[in-house]
């Protein structure tokens, strides 16, 4: 079963004080001044720009609203989801002293990373329902607003972005934790990092609000290779997310033995109210695929299906307008996007993420006949989960929250219309 994850956060302060980025991993849900993190493929979060607790103002950034002050004390709940049910299986004390921003799960899900207003990021270890303390990184000048987890093949790795219009890349080396990159090639915060499938290499996206791009490859022997996409969205890059290393239908029509051929595409939310994709050219350099207009405000999120090789890529996309799109393409060229509403909410979206549950296979098609993918929605802190029918209509089957099972019947008609 495939699932679809979405984020709606209504905190305090103008529109700008949030900007959010997708991850595949295990799902992040808010909680008031910490996360739930649940055992499905994805992430949800709200999280504010800076808060009253930020000591620093950059200039080239944003101006800082004003947050109420979070308690010392920030919990972030682990969370058991098996279909509709959630429950808690472990609640982890962070101890960061301001708003807590992002927190991701490792690939082997025994590993826990935070990062916080109060400039930090934090690592724990949280197996058997405890929780170690292994790293606190200092290195940021200014609110962390994102963390990501690279793929292990390349060791421990941690990708951190931050209002200070850094990127930091962190590495554990025999069992101490350090800084092995800097980049500050930015003019402006660094919203969203995004490490690419890790198929390609060891490959880092980030997104700023100084309109570019980055693309960090890894070369050997320490170095960085650093290739920028400027302009890419007017005022600012609020989301990075990467297309998987699966050709569409492949599954179904690759020749047996023959290598594919893979091509690194990605997609970026911006405030200019567009999706873009991104592919990577014959010479190396990064073009602007295809614009995706449905939104009339911010994109505040995108996020790339995974994907087995079938023969329908799939994204989903929420904006500041309060909307959430699933956009799919049926064709192999890849240039045919058809975005259908998931659902109007009454506030902002602020993170959908398209969740895989796994269940000893890569995809269980065989799940109530192969229908289509489930999704889940937070709306004023609220998450919630929805689900594809087999007639196409998106039906909420549970508020994670409170625990409920269905709360809500299929989009509506007026809903479906209003694009």
């Amino acid at each position: 079963m495939v699932s679809v994850g979405v984020g709606v956060a209504a905190l305090p302060g103008p529109r700008r004080a949030e900007v959010q980025a997708p991850f595949w991993g295990r799902t992040v849900l808010p909680h008031r001044f910490g996360f739930e993190v649940g055992w499905l493929w994805g992430v949800v979060r709200g999280r504010p720009r800076t808060s009253q607790n930020s000591a620093d103002s950059l200039a080239a950034a944003s101006p800082a609203p004003s947050f109420p002050s979070p308690p010392a004390t920030i919990e972030n709940k682990i969370l058991n989801t098996v279909g509709a049910a959630v429950s808690v299986i472990n609640t982890v004390d962070t101890s960061h002293e301001d708003m807590i921003h992002d927190a991701q799960m490792d690939y082997y899900g025994t590993r826990l990373a935070t990062c916080s207003s109060d400039r930090s990021v934090k690592i724990f270890d949280v197996r058997n329902g405890g929780q170690i303390l292994v790293a606190d990184l200092r290195g940021h000048e200014g609110p962390v607003w994102q963390v990501a987890w690279a793929h292990p093949m390349y060791g421990n790795i941690l990708a951190s972005c931050s209002y200070d219009r850094k990127v930091i890349i962190w590495k554990e080396e025999n069992g101490t934790w350090e800084k092995t990159h800097e980049h500050t090639g930015h003019d402006s915060s660094v919203n969203s990092v995004c490490w690419a499938p890790h198929d390609y290499g060891l490959i880092l996206a980030c997104g700023s609000s100084d309109g570019a791009i980055s693309l960090l490859t890894y070369t050997g022997l320490g170095q960085w290779e650093v290739k920028k996409i400027n302009n890419a969205h007017t005022i600012g890059c609020n989301a990075v997310s990467w297309a998987p290393a699966v050709v569409p239908g492949s599954l179904i029509d690759q020749p047996s033995g023959q290598k594919p051929n893979y091509i690194k595409k990605f997609a970026s939310g911006g405030c200019d109210n567009l999706i873009k994709l991104w592919k990577e050219e014959e010479d190396g350099q990064w073009k602007e695929e295809q614009k995706l207009e449905a939104h009339s405000d911010w994109v505040r999120d995108v996020a790339w299906a995974p994907s087995i090789g079938l023969p329908t890529s799939t994204i989903a996309s929420c904006s500041q307008d309060g909307r959430v799109f699933v956009w799919t393409c049926d064709d192999a060229s890849g240039n045919t996007w058809s975005p259908k509403l998931l659902h109007k909410f009454n506030d902002v979206v602020w993170h959908q993420d398209r969740v895989q549950r796994m269940l000893g296979s890569p995809f269980d098609a065989g799940e109530e006949g192969g229908v289509p993918p489930p999704v889940g929605a937070a709306l004023c802190l609220q998450v919630t989960l929805w689900k594809e029918s087999v007639d196409g209509q998106w039906v909420c089957i549970s508020d994670v929250n409170k625990g409920q099972g269905p709360v809500s019947t299929s989009v509506t008609e007026g809903q479906q219309n209003d694009q």
